[in-house]
């Protein structure tokens, strides 16, 4: 079996790599606003149903200037996004189906507006929309080192799709920038953008028409597959990383990054641990930006699956501890013995055992010949859990409406809220005294 070996050729690699990491920082910038506004699939619905529009628009001028394309792109993600409103409204159906009923017949159009123009001989076909065409961006008579990269007679020499894709870059960067306000606030609230002064409903359409901007200034080179995959996975790989927004759009564009730049070598490498030829590139930087989504959902540090596990047992295990304390305030408040056993018949379902090690240890309780007592410091936390129940049952009784005998279980869950009730009644609905 061989080693991965990837040597950078300016003449083979630098283009391609620098269209499909451009294609993936404008992307990915941008996908931040699909996902705070739940609209991940309106990125993948846009990139298919720009399809026919991007086809008519070349059969009309017969040709692929970005101008034309991009004109006929932004007709086609407007009237995207204005029948998955109006199936919505219409049709009554959840926003994810009428996304994906506009989609699947919009793309299937444009598939028959292709097949269409091959008929003509027309130099448009599915290959280059969904995998791109990073291949022929290879650079004949590069220069030997990259400190000749900038000679004015090789700057001249730089493919039309590397401007088109720098140009998209730069322009969602400039609108990012200038709208990031209302932006944020039409993320989280567009009724209160609205009341501001910014109309969310142009910037939603704006943010649209920048989406279809992307798409298909990322066409040629990467193709619809990793144009989807960008448009999603760094902005919610991003979002599990933080809650704030700025630094989401940060980790969000790093992960653009990691994710043009390693699929790109990962395309040649890995391939080649194996003795085979490299395989699709874009096909590959959407496989890592699916594979670090994977890792972030794992273990992300805020929103991970292992961070919320252990949130989740550590609350179990509080809650656990709460109710022992809780039990053996009520058993002193009563004059009863409290054994281990006893805990157990009161407390199903509760670990109570672990519980009580605990306890144990952080000197709350103690345990003599007779069972289990609460010590001094023990008895403070137990008295302000006790309190918690008890005004809770309280509230429920007096400003909910519920009947006194409907409310201890409702209490058992609120009282490990963590909150500092203030002075209150003196008694609970069942007449107990409320420490």
């Amino acid at each position: 079996m061989s080693t991965p070996n990837f040597q950078f050729d300016i003449g083979l690699d630098l283009f391609p790599l620098l269209a499909a990491t451009l294609a993936a920082v404008g992307c990915g910038l941008l996908g931040n606003f699909l996902v705070l506004r739940k609209l991940s699939l309106m990125g993948d619905a846009i990139s298919h149903s720009v399809l026919p529009g991007l086809v008519i628009a070349f059969l009309i001028a017969s040709t692929r200037s970005p101008l034309v394309m991009f004109l006929g792109a932004a007709i086609a993600g407007v009237t995207t996004v204005l029948l998955v409103e109006l199936v919505k409204k219409y049709a009554r159906v959840e926003p994810g189906a009428a996304m994906g009923v506009v989609f699947s017949a919009l793309f299937a159009l444009g598939v028959l507006l292709i097949e269409r123009a091959a008929v003509r001989h027309i130099d448009l076909d599915a290959d280059c929309v969904l995998h791109g065409q990073l291949e022929t961006l290879v650079w004949y008579g590069a220069p030997k080192g990259l400190g000749e990269l900038f000679h004015p007679s090789n700057l001249s020499e730089i493919p039309r799709q590397i401007y088109v894709l720098l140009g998209m870059v730069v322009t969602a960067f400039f609108f990012v920038g200038l709208f990031f306000k209302e932006l944020r606030i039409a993320a989280f609230d567009p009724a209160l953008s609205t009341t501001q002064g910014f109309n969310a409903t142009l910037l939603h359409y704006l943010l649209m028409i920048f989406v279809a901007a992307a798409t298909v200034a990322s066409f040629e080179a990467v193709g619809s597959i990793l144009v989807i995959a960008m448009l999603i996975c760094p902005a919610a790989t991003a979002r599990l990383m933080t809650d704030r927004l700025l630094t989401q759009i940060v980790w969000s564009v790093l992960v653009a990054l990691l994710c043009g730049i390693g699929g790109y070598i990962a395309a040649t490498a890995v391939p080649a641990m194996f003795g085979k030829d490299a395989v699709n590139a874009a096909g590959s930087m959407s496989v890592v930006a699916g594979g670090i989504l994977t890792i972030a959902i794992i273990g992300a540090p805020k929103h991970g699956l292992v961070t919320r596990l252990s949130h989740s047992k550590k609350l179990v295990r509080k809650i656990s501890i709460d109710d022992v304390l809780a039990a053996l305030y009520r058993a002193e408040e009563a004059g009863q013995t409290v054994t281990t056993y006893s805990l157990k018949q009161a407390l199903v379902g509760r670990a109570v055992d672990p519980a009580i090690t605990t306890a144990i240890r952080d000197n709350m309780v103690e345990r003599d010949q007779y069972g289990l007592n609460l010590t001094p410091t023990g008895r403070v936390s137990a008295s302000e859990i006790v309190r918690k129940h008890r005004l809770w049952e309280h509230y429920l009784v007096e400003n909910a409406g519920f009947a006194p005998d409907h409310v201890h279980d409702t209490a058992e869950q609120l009282e490990h809220l963590k909150t500092q009730p203030p002075a209150g009644p003196t008694t609970d609905p069942h007449g107990k005294s409320i420490p």
